[in-house]
Protein backbone atom coordinates (compact mmCIF):
# COMPACT_ATOMS: atom_id res chain seq x y z
CA UNK A 1 0.00 0.00 0.00
CA UNK A 2 1.51 3.06 -1.27
CA UNK A 3 1.64 6.98 0.47
CA UNK A 4 -0.64 8.44 -2.16
CA UNK A 5 -3.65 5.39 -1.41
CA UNK A 6 -3.65 5.95 1.97
CA UNK A 7 -4.06 9.76 1.05
CA UNK A 8 -6.89 9.01 -1.16
CA UNK A 9 -8.12 6.81 1.25
CA UNK A 10 -8.34 9.31 3.91
CA UNK A 11 -10.15 12.33 1.94
CA UNK A 12 -12.53 9.60 0.68
CA UNK A 13 -12.91 8.90 4.66
CA UNK A 14 -12.75 12.23 6.38
CA UNK A 15 -14.00 14.55 3.35
CA UNK A 16 -17.70 13.40 3.58
CA UNK A 17 -17.62 13.20 7.47
CA UNK A 18 -16.10 16.68 7.53
CA UNK A 19 -18.31 18.25 4.93
CA UNK A 20 -21.60 16.91 6.97
CA UNK A 21 -20.65 18.12 9.90
CA UNK A 22 -20.29 21.63 8.41
CA UNK A 23 -23.97 21.26 6.77
CA UNK A 24 -25.41 20.32 10.57
CA UNK A 25 -24.31 24.18 11.19
CA UNK A 26 -25.16 24.87 8.40
CA UNK A 27 -28.47 23.74 7.67
CA UNK A 28 -30.31 24.69 11.36
CA UNK A 29 -28.26 28.11 10.95
CA UNK A 30 -30.30 28.87 7.68
CA UNK A 31 -33.14 27.51 9.14
CA UNK A 32 -33.27 29.66 12.32
CA UNK A 33 -32.68 32.74 10.47
CA UNK A 34 -28.93 33.25 11.03
CA UNK A 35 -27.22 34.36 7.91
CA UNK A 36 -24.14 32.48 6.80
CA UNK A 37 -20.92 33.80 4.70
CA UNK A 38 -18.78 31.14 3.88
CA UNK A 39 -19.24 27.19 4.20
CA UNK A 40 -15.65 26.06 3.94
CA UNK A 41 -14.32 22.26 3.71
CA UNK A 42 -10.72 22.46 4.93
CA UNK A 43 -8.78 24.66 6.51
CA UNK A 44 -5.42 27.18 4.53
CA UNK A 45 -4.94 28.48 0.69
CA UNK A 46 -8.53 28.16 -0.66
CA UNK A 47 -8.19 25.76 -3.87
CA UNK A 48 -11.96 26.45 -5.37
CA UNK A 49 -14.06 28.92 -4.60
CA UNK A 50 -17.88 29.98 -6.06
CA UNK A 51 -20.91 31.91 -4.90
CA UNK A 52 -24.45 31.52 -4.53
CA UNK A 53 -26.21 34.53 -6.52
CA UNK A 54 -29.16 33.73 -4.98
CA UNK A 55 -27.94 33.39 -1.06
CA UNK A 56 -24.47 35.51 -1.31
CA UNK A 57 -23.06 32.29 0.30
CA UNK A 58 -19.28 31.44 -0.65
CA UNK A 59 -18.81 27.67 -1.17
CA UNK A 60 -14.97 26.91 -1.01
CA UNK A 61 -12.39 23.73 -1.03
CA UNK A 62 -9.71 24.49 1.25
CA UNK A 63 -6.15 22.89 0.75
CA UNK A 64 -6.47 21.42 4.32
CA UNK A 65 -9.15 18.76 4.13
CA UNK A 66 -8.67 17.88 8.29
CA UNK A 67 -11.73 20.10 9.09
CA UNK A 68 -14.00 23.04 8.11
CA UNK A 69 -16.12 25.75 9.05
CA UNK A 70 -19.34 27.47 8.80
CA UNK A 71 -18.60 31.46 9.08
CA UNK A 72 -21.57 33.55 10.08
CA UNK A 73 -22.29 37.06 10.47
CA UNK A 74 -21.48 37.57 13.90
CA UNK A 75 -21.15 41.29 15.30
CA UNK A 76 -17.67 40.38 16.89
CA UNK A 77 -16.15 39.71 13.45
CA UNK A 78 -16.82 42.94 12.27
CA UNK A 79 -19.04 45.19 11.59
CA UNK A 80 -22.25 44.65 10.41
CA UNK A 81 -25.16 46.71 8.66
CA UNK A 82 -28.18 47.83 10.53
CA UNK A 83 -30.98 45.83 8.48
CA UNK A 84 -28.84 42.35 8.80
CA UNK A 85 -28.38 42.43 12.52
CA UNK A 86 -31.66 40.35 13.07
CA UNK A 87 -29.73 37.71 11.12
CA UNK A 88 -26.74 37.95 13.20
CA UNK A 89 -25.71 34.65 15.12
CA UNK A 90 -24.70 36.64 18.19
CA UNK A 91 -27.83 38.41 18.59
CA UNK A 92 -29.69 34.60 18.93
CA UNK A 93 -31.75 33.26 22.00
CA UNK A 94 -29.31 31.20 23.87
CA UNK A 95 -31.35 28.44 22.70
CA UNK A 96 -30.80 29.37 18.73
CA UNK A 97 -27.37 29.16 19.54
CA UNK A 98 -27.44 25.74 20.90
CA UNK A 99 -29.24 24.26 18.30
CA UNK A 100 -26.95 25.49 15.92
CA UNK A 101 -23.92 24.46 17.38
CA UNK A 102 -25.27 21.07 18.81
CA UNK A 103 -25.83 20.15 15.11
CA UNK A 104 -22.74 19.77 13.80
CA UNK A 105 -21.78 16.62 16.75
CA UNK A 106 -25.39 15.53 16.55
CA UNK A 107 -25.67 15.02 12.29
CA UNK A 108 -22.59 12.94 12.57
CA UNK A 109 -24.03 10.63 15.01
CA UNK A 110 -26.77 10.36 12.97
CA UNK A 111 -24.61 9.37 9.81
CA UNK A 112 -23.12 6.52 11.72
CA UNK A 113 -26.44 5.08 12.09
CA UNK A 114 -27.28 5.21 8.47
CA UNK A 115 -24.06 4.03 7.73
CA UNK A 116 -24.49 1.03 10.28
CA UNK A 117 -28.09 0.58 9.30
CA UNK A 118 -26.77 0.15 5.55
CA UNK A 119 -24.11 -2.23 6.58
CA UNK A 120 -27.05 -4.13 8.65
CA UNK A 121 -29.58 -4.57 5.84
CA UNK A 122 -27.76 -7.74 3.91
CA UNK A 123 -28.35 -11.48 5.62
CA UNK A 124 -24.98 -12.62 7.50
CA UNK A 125 -23.69 -15.77 8.00
CA UNK A 126 -21.30 -15.76 11.43
CA UNK A 127 -19.73 -17.22 13.98
CA UNK A 128 -22.26 -17.65 17.35
CA UNK A 129 -20.82 -16.74 20.67
CA UNK A 130 -19.97 -20.45 20.88
CA UNK A 131 -16.53 -20.86 22.88
CA UNK A 132 -14.20 -22.90 20.30
CA UNK A 133 -11.23 -22.93 22.21
CA UNK A 134 -10.11 -22.20 26.01
CA UNK A 135 -6.14 -21.13 26.50
CA UNK A 136 -4.62 -22.92 29.61
CA UNK A 137 -3.33 -20.38 32.34
CA UNK A 138 -5.86 -17.62 31.80
CA UNK A 139 -8.77 -16.27 33.60
CA UNK A 140 -11.20 -18.43 31.35
CA UNK A 141 -9.38 -22.02 32.34
CA UNK A 142 -9.23 -20.60 36.09
CA UNK A 143 -12.76 -20.55 36.34
CA UNK A 144 -13.72 -23.89 34.28
CA UNK A 145 -14.96 -22.44 31.00
CA UNK A 146 -15.56 -25.33 28.27
CA UNK A 147 -15.30 -25.59 24.74
CA UNK A 148 -18.89 -25.63 23.46
CA UNK A 149 -20.11 -23.24 26.35
CA UNK A 150 -21.99 -20.24 24.77
CA UNK A 151 -22.21 -16.88 25.67
CA UNK A 152 -25.00 -15.21 26.29
CA UNK A 153 -24.45 -12.24 28.61
CA UNK A 154 -21.23 -10.18 29.77
CA UNK A 155 -22.05 -7.90 32.56
CA UNK A 156 -25.61 -7.47 32.09
CA UNK A 157 -25.41 -7.22 28.20
CA UNK A 158 -27.13 -9.83 26.13
CA UNK A 159 -24.06 -10.85 23.44
CA UNK A 160 -25.85 -12.09 20.58
CA UNK A 161 -22.49 -12.06 18.31
CA UNK A 162 -18.74 -11.92 19.07
CA UNK A 163 -19.05 -8.27 17.83
CA UNK A 164 -21.73 -7.12 20.93
CA UNK A 165 -19.42 -9.45 23.17
CA UNK A 166 -16.12 -7.46 22.23
CA UNK A 167 -17.59 -4.10 23.04
CA UNK A 168 -19.07 -5.22 26.26
CA UNK A 169 -15.20 -5.96 27.27
CA UNK A 170 -13.92 -3.12 26.27
CA UNK A 171 -15.62 -1.36 28.62
CA UNK A 172 -13.90 -2.99 31.06
CA UNK A 173 -10.76 -1.27 29.26
CA UNK A 174 -7.97 -0.63 32.67
CA UNK A 175 -10.31 -1.85 35.42
CA UNK A 176 -9.09 -4.64 38.33
CA UNK A 177 -12.19 -6.36 39.39
CA UNK A 178 -14.23 -9.20 37.92
CA UNK A 179 -15.83 -10.23 34.41
CA UNK A 180 -19.64 -11.32 34.51
CA UNK A 181 -20.33 -14.28 32.07
CA UNK A 182 -23.12 -15.97 31.96
CA UNK A 183 -23.14 -18.96 29.19
CA UNK A 184 -25.47 -21.83 28.08
CA UNK A 185 -23.85 -24.93 28.57
CA UNK A 186 -25.92 -27.75 27.40
CA UNK A 187 -28.84 -26.09 28.08
CA UNK A 188 -27.87 -24.64 31.48
CA UNK A 189 -27.46 -21.39 32.07
CA UNK A 190 -24.14 -20.50 34.57
CA UNK A 191 -22.66 -17.66 35.75
CA UNK A 192 -18.57 -16.93 35.92
CA UNK A 193 -16.76 -14.28 37.41
CA UNK A 194 -13.35 -13.71 35.42
CA UNK A 195 -10.92 -11.72 37.41
CA UNK A 196 -9.15 -8.99 35.50
CA UNK A 197 -6.57 -6.77 36.27
CA UNK A 198 -5.75 -3.25 34.69
CA UNK A 199 -7.33 -4.86 31.73
CA UNK A 200 -5.67 -4.17 28.60
CA UNK A 201 -3.95 -1.27 29.97
CA UNK A 202 -1.03 -1.73 27.44
CA UNK A 203 -3.78 -2.61 24.73
CA UNK A 204 -0.93 -5.28 23.44
CA UNK A 205 -3.87 -8.17 23.48
CA UNK A 206 -7.32 -8.55 22.40
CA UNK A 207 -10.19 -8.67 24.98
CA UNK A 208 -10.61 -12.50 24.21
CA UNK A 209 -6.96 -12.97 24.09
CA UNK A 210 -6.62 -11.50 27.83
CA UNK A 211 -9.32 -13.49 29.25
CA UNK A 212 -8.74 -16.66 27.47
CA UNK A 213 -11.66 -18.10 25.33
CA UNK A 214 -11.73 -17.94 22.02
CA UNK A 215 -14.84 -18.35 18.98
CA UNK A 216 -14.68 -21.63 16.61
CA UNK A 217 -11.19 -21.98 14.63
CA UNK A 218 -11.79 -24.61 11.92
CA UNK A 219 -8.36 -27.11 12.00
CA UNK A 220 -5.90 -25.63 9.31
CA UNK A 221 -3.43 -28.41 8.68
CA UNK A 222 0.05 -26.68 9.91
CA UNK A 223 1.68 -27.44 6.27
CA UNK A 224 3.62 -24.65 4.34
CA UNK A 225 1.69 -23.81 1.16
CA UNK A 226 3.62 -20.88 0.06
CA UNK A 227 7.46 -19.15 0.65
CA UNK A 228 7.58 -14.94 0.73
CA UNK A 229 10.85 -14.58 -1.39
CA UNK A 230 12.55 -12.22 1.06
CA UNK A 231 10.35 -13.71 4.14
CA UNK A 232 12.60 -14.90 7.60
CA UNK A 233 11.75 -18.54 6.94
CA UNK A 234 12.78 -19.17 2.95
CA UNK A 235 15.96 -17.87 4.09
CA UNK A 236 16.61 -20.70 6.42
CA UNK A 237 15.83 -23.15 4.88
CA UNK A 238 11.97 -23.74 5.46
CA UNK A 239 10.15 -25.46 1.97
CA UNK A 240 6.78 -25.64 -0.01
CA UNK A 241 5.30 -28.65 1.63
CA UNK A 242 6.99 -28.80 4.76
CA UNK A 243 4.81 -29.56 7.55
CA UNK A 244 5.33 -27.56 10.58
CA UNK A 245 5.46 -30.44 13.71
CA UNK A 246 7.03 -28.10 16.69
CA UNK A 247 8.08 -25.02 18.08
CA UNK A 248 10.58 -24.69 21.06
CA UNK A 249 9.23 -28.27 21.93
CA UNK A 250 5.58 -27.67 22.17
CA UNK A 251 3.50 -29.60 19.48
CA UNK A 252 1.78 -27.74 16.76
CA UNK A 253 -1.92 -28.77 16.64
CA UNK A 254 -2.66 -26.89 13.32
CA UNK A 255 -1.72 -23.54 11.81
CA UNK A 256 -3.83 -21.33 14.26
CA UNK A 257 -1.26 -22.59 16.74
CA UNK A 258 1.80 -21.63 14.69
CA UNK A 259 0.53 -18.31 14.21
CA UNK A 260 0.13 -17.59 17.70
CA UNK A 261 3.57 -18.57 18.51
CA UNK A 262 5.22 -16.16 15.73
CA UNK A 263 3.24 -13.66 16.00
CA UNK A 264 4.55 -13.51 19.90
CA UNK A 265 8.08 -13.81 19.01
CA UNK A 266 8.91 -11.14 16.66
CA UNK A 267 13.12 -10.95 16.34
CA UNK A 268 12.96 -14.30 18.93
CA UNK A 269 14.78 -17.43 17.33
CA UNK A 270 12.64 -20.57 17.46
CA UNK A 271 13.88 -23.83 17.31
CA UNK A 272 11.21 -25.13 14.30
CA UNK A 273 10.80 -29.35 13.53
CA UNK A 274 9.24 -29.97 10.23
CA UNK A 275 8.17 -33.56 8.36
CA UNK A 276 9.87 -33.15 4.95
CA UNK A 277 9.35 -36.21 2.94
CA UNK A 278 8.72 -38.18 5.87
CA UNK A 279 12.29 -37.03 7.68
CA UNK A 280 12.37 -34.91 10.67
CA UNK A 281 13.86 -31.40 9.77
CA UNK A 282 15.28 -29.01 12.38
CA UNK A 283 15.41 -25.37 11.50
CA UNK A 284 16.12 -22.19 13.59
CA UNK A 285 14.17 -19.14 12.36
CA UNK A 286 14.15 -15.43 13.60
CA UNK A 287 10.54 -13.67 12.65
CA UNK A 288 10.56 -10.09 11.63
CA UNK A 289 8.65 -7.96 13.73
CA UNK A 290 5.90 -6.24 11.91
CA UNK A 291 4.43 -2.82 13.74
CA UNK A 292 0.41 -2.30 13.22
CA UNK A 293 -1.30 0.50 13.22
CA UNK A 294 -1.39 0.85 17.32
CA UNK A 295 2.19 0.44 17.23
CA UNK A 296 2.59 -3.32 18.51
CA UNK A 297 5.05 -5.92 16.98
CA UNK A 298 3.98 -9.32 15.66
CA UNK A 299 6.66 -11.41 14.43
CA UNK A 300 6.13 -12.40 10.31
CA UNK A 301 7.62 -15.65 8.96
CA UNK A 302 6.51 -15.23 5.36
CA UNK A 303 4.59 -18.69 4.75
CA UNK A 304 1.13 -19.04 3.85
CA UNK A 305 -1.04 -22.14 5.11
CA UNK A 306 -3.45 -24.24 2.27
CA UNK A 307 -6.79 -23.49 4.32
CA UNK A 308 -8.64 -25.68 1.77
CA UNK A 309 -12.15 -25.61 1.96
CA UNK A 310 -13.41 -25.01 5.76
CA UNK A 311 -16.01 -26.44 6.89
CA UNK A 312 -17.97 -25.22 10.36
CA UNK A 313 -19.90 -27.17 11.87
CA UNK A 314 -23.87 -26.03 12.26
CA UNK A 315 -23.73 -25.45 16.19
CA UNK A 316 -21.43 -22.88 15.97
CA UNK A 317 -22.97 -20.88 12.77
CA UNK A 318 -25.83 -18.20 13.01
CA UNK A 319 -27.31 -16.51 10.28
CA UNK A 320 -28.47 -12.84 11.06
CA UNK A 321 -31.11 -11.12 9.16
CA UNK A 322 -32.73 -7.68 10.00
CA UNK A 323 -35.89 -6.81 8.35
CA UNK A 324 -35.28 -2.47 7.62
CA UNK A 325 -36.65 -1.19 10.53
CA UNK A 326 -34.74 -3.54 12.98
CA UNK A 327 -31.72 -2.78 11.06
CA UNK A 328 -32.08 0.92 11.66
CA UNK A 329 -32.88 -0.02 15.98
CA UNK A 330 -29.89 -2.32 15.91
CA UNK A 331 -27.79 0.31 13.81
CA UNK A 332 -29.08 3.15 16.50
CA UNK A 333 -27.98 0.52 19.63
CA UNK A 334 -24.83 0.41 18.14
CA UNK A 335 -23.84 4.02 17.48
CA UNK A 336 -25.13 4.45 21.10
CA UNK A 337 -22.93 2.06 22.08
CA UNK A 338 -20.10 3.21 20.85
CA UNK A 339 -20.69 6.29 21.77
CA UNK A 340 -20.65 5.08 25.19
CA UNK A 341 -17.71 3.43 25.00
CA UNK A 342 -14.70 6.03 23.46
CA UNK A 343 -16.65 8.96 26.13
CA UNK A 344 -16.04 6.01 28.80
CA UNK A 345 -12.16 5.48 27.38
CA UNK A 346 -11.47 9.45 27.22
CA UNK A 347 -12.35 9.22 31.11
CA UNK A 348 -10.29 6.18 31.67
CA UNK A 349 -7.70 8.07 29.92
CA UNK A 350 -7.83 11.10 31.68
CA UNK A 351 -7.85 8.72 35.07
CA UNK A 352 -5.24 7.18 34.07
CA UNK A 353 -6.67 3.98 33.57
CA UNK A 354 -5.34 3.53 29.59
CA UNK A 355 -2.01 5.08 28.29
CA UNK A 356 -2.26 8.09 26.44
CA UNK A 357 -0.33 5.85 24.02
CA UNK A 358 -3.27 5.28 22.84
CA UNK A 359 -4.06 8.50 20.83
CA UNK A 360 -4.04 8.60 17.24
CA UNK A 361 -3.57 11.37 14.83
CA UNK A 362 -4.12 11.83 11.19
CA UNK A 363 -0.89 9.52 10.03
CA UNK A 364 -2.64 6.07 11.94
CA UNK A 365 -6.10 7.31 10.73
CA UNK A 366 -4.96 7.62 6.59
CA UNK A 367 -3.51 4.05 7.41
CA UNK A 368 -6.50 2.41 8.55
CA UNK A 369 -8.24 3.68 5.84
CA UNK A 370 -6.36 2.76 3.49
CA UNK A 371 -6.12 -0.52 4.70
CA UNK A 372 -9.74 -1.00 5.12
CA UNK A 373 -10.28 0.83 1.58
CA UNK A 374 -8.10 -2.20 0.51
CA UNK A 375 -10.72 -4.60 2.34
CA UNK A 376 -13.73 -3.77 0.55
CA UNK A 377 -16.52 -1.40 0.87
CA UNK A 378 -17.86 -2.56 4.00
CA UNK A 379 -15.28 -2.35 6.22
CA UNK A 380 -14.25 1.35 5.02
CA UNK A 381 -18.45 2.17 5.34
CA UNK A 382 -17.71 0.55 9.05
CA UNK A 383 -14.59 2.36 9.47
CA UNK A 384 -16.50 5.60 8.41
CA UNK A 385 -19.04 4.63 10.91
CA UNK A 386 -16.71 4.35 13.62
CA UNK A 387 -15.09 7.53 13.01
CA UNK A 388 -18.20 9.41 11.88
CA UNK A 389 -18.96 8.74 15.95
CA UNK A 390 -15.67 9.59 16.71
CA UNK A 391 -16.14 13.07 15.63
CA UNK A 392 -19.13 13.44 16.77
CA UNK A 393 -18.37 12.60 20.34
CA UNK A 394 -15.11 14.20 20.79
CA UNK A 395 -16.84 17.50 19.68
CA UNK A 396 -19.42 17.07 22.08
CA UNK A 397 -16.72 17.53 25.04
CA UNK A 398 -16.66 20.57 27.36
CA UNK A 399 -13.45 22.08 25.55
CA UNK A 400 -13.36 25.43 24.72
CA UNK A 401 -12.73 25.79 21.14
CA UNK A 402 -14.64 22.48 20.33
CA UNK A 403 -18.43 22.77 19.72
CA UNK A 404 -18.78 21.58 23.03
CA UNK A 405 -16.99 24.36 24.62
CA UNK A 406 -19.26 26.73 23.13
CA UNK A 407 -22.43 24.72 23.95
CA UNK A 408 -21.20 25.44 27.93
CA UNK A 409 -21.15 28.73 27.52
CA UNK A 410 -24.72 29.17 26.04
CA UNK A 411 -26.01 26.61 28.65
CA UNK A 412 -24.92 28.95 31.27
CA UNK A 413 -26.45 31.72 29.86
CA UNK A 414 -29.78 30.55 29.01
CA UNK A 415 -29.40 29.36 32.91
CA UNK A 416 -28.25 32.87 34.23
CA UNK A 417 -30.11 34.78 31.47
CA UNK A 418 -26.67 36.68 30.62
CA UNK A 419 -23.80 35.43 28.42
CA UNK A 420 -20.15 34.47 30.18
CA UNK A 421 -18.01 37.36 30.26
CA UNK A 422 -15.89 37.69 27.35
CA UNK A 423 -12.73 37.59 30.07
CA UNK A 424 -13.96 34.26 30.76
CA UNK A 425 -14.10 33.19 27.31
CA UNK A 426 -10.59 34.56 25.88
CA UNK A 427 -9.48 32.20 29.17
CA UNK A 428 -10.99 29.67 27.99
CA UNK A 429 -10.08 29.72 24.42
CA UNK A 430 -6.20 29.53 25.21
CA UNK A 431 -6.48 26.66 27.82
CA UNK A 432 -8.63 25.11 24.75
CA UNK A 433 -5.96 25.89 22.39
CA UNK A 434 -3.32 24.63 24.72
CA UNK A 435 -5.23 21.27 25.31
CA UNK A 436 -5.92 20.88 21.80
CA UNK A 437 -2.67 21.69 20.50
CA UNK A 438 -0.89 19.26 22.84
CA UNK A 439 -3.61 16.65 22.23
CA UNK A 440 -2.48 16.75 18.39
CA UNK A 441 1.25 16.81 19.55
CA UNK A 442 1.15 14.08 21.47
CA UNK A 443 -1.31 11.84 18.56
CA UNK A 444 1.15 12.95 16.11
CA UNK A 445 4.18 11.85 18.34
CA UNK A 446 2.15 8.44 18.89
CA UNK A 447 1.66 8.45 14.72
CA UNK A 448 5.59 9.04 14.25
CA UNK A 449 6.34 6.42 16.59
CA UNK A 450 3.99 3.99 15.32
CA UNK A 451 5.76 3.80 12.10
Amino acid sequence: MNALFMIVAAILLLGPLIAIHEFGHYWVARKLGVKVLVYSIGFGPTLLKWQSKKSGIQYQLSALPLGGYVKMLDEREGNVAEQDLPYAFNRQSPWKRIAIVAAGPLINLIFAVFLFWILFLPAQEQLNTRIGKVMPNTPAAQVDLHVGDKVLMVDGQTTSTWEKLNYALVNRVGETGQVSIIVDRAGTEKQFSLPIKEFLKDQSQSPLDALGFLPYRPVIPATVKELSADGAAVRQGMKVGDQIVAIDNVAMKDWFDVVDVVQKSPEKLLNIDVLRQGQLVHLQVMPQGQRDNMGNTTGMLGVKSDAGKITIPNDYKQTIQYSPVEALVVAFEKTTQLSGMIFNSIIKMVRGLIGLDNLSGPITIAKVAGQSAEMGWQTFISFMALMSVSLGILNLLPIPMLDGGHLVYYFIEAIRGKPVSEQIQMFGLKVGMVLLGSMMLLALFNDFMRL
